[in-house]
């Protein structure tokens, strides 16, 4: 349920199956939908064909639709990696914000959109023992694959209602960032690993390289993280 927002609008979506017994409900992956409207959005993660889906959408509007409850498993991740885990499905929510993406025109998010977000993630924060680290962006889990929620989106807003984290620089030595970036919960080895952090972390420049900046962040970052 979303606290003191919007009426919750109910849109069964057959793309989901039970969670694992053992898998702890313990990430929040947010995501933007990259389609060119809301409803197109909708129907495709409501195609049984299409095999893709999120607990919840929220419209430009602030219109929250729920798609899957949260005790199953949508499919919304995909191939994807955070802190050694690799069904992230398994242990995660997933919200979609409607926003036609950077093949279709990226743009802002609406304040109405994102305050509503906000009074969503903080209830379901409170409903499972989802630890600030693991408040995530597709493009955090899937950085190869995927961009979103992308470069425009306010994560320090976010971090200062208690819903993931944002650091403050700290003294680090740019050869550490490949370490660091592990350290925090991106996948080893991956070479986008870095922008992913940068389109999060450091939406100003995202550039791929491992300077001083994205070190001091990465530091700041890791030494507040749980």
């Amino acid at each position: 349920m979303v606290d003191h927002c919007t009426v919750m609008i109910e849109r069964p979506s057959p793309n989901c199956d039970p969670r694992p017994a053992d898998a702890p409900v313990d990430m929040l992956v947010l995501h933007y939908t990259g389609m060119k409207t809301a409803e197109d959005a909708l129907a495709r993660m409501c195609d049984a064909e299409a095999k893709v889906s999120a607990h919840y959408c929220i419209d430009e509007d602030g219109k929250v639709t729920r798609l899957v409850p949260e005790d199953k498993r949508a499919w919304h991740a995909g191939a994807s990696y955070w802190r050694g885990e690799t069904d992230i499905n398994a242990r995660s929510i997933g919200i979609e914000l409607v926003n036609p993406g950077h093949e279709f025109g990226y743009r802002p998010f609406p304040e109405v959109q994102i305050t509503t977000l906000t009074l969503l993630a903080s209830a379901i924060l409170r409903r499972h023992p989802i630890p600030p680290r693991n408040v995530v962006g597709h493009s955090d889990i899937a950085p190869a694959r995927k961009q979103d929620p992308g470069e425009l989106f306010d994560w320090p807003r976010l971090a200062r209602v208690k819903i993931g984290l944002w650091p403050e620089p700290a003294e680090a030595d740019s050869t550490d960032v490949p370490n660091m970036l592990a350290a925090y919960g991106y996948e080893p080895g991956e070479a986008a690993a870095l922008t992913a952090f940068q389109r999060h972390f450091r939406p100003a420049r995202v550039d791929g390289v491992a300077d001083e900046e994205t070190a001091g962040l990465l530091a700041g970052l890791l030494a507040i993280a749980d």
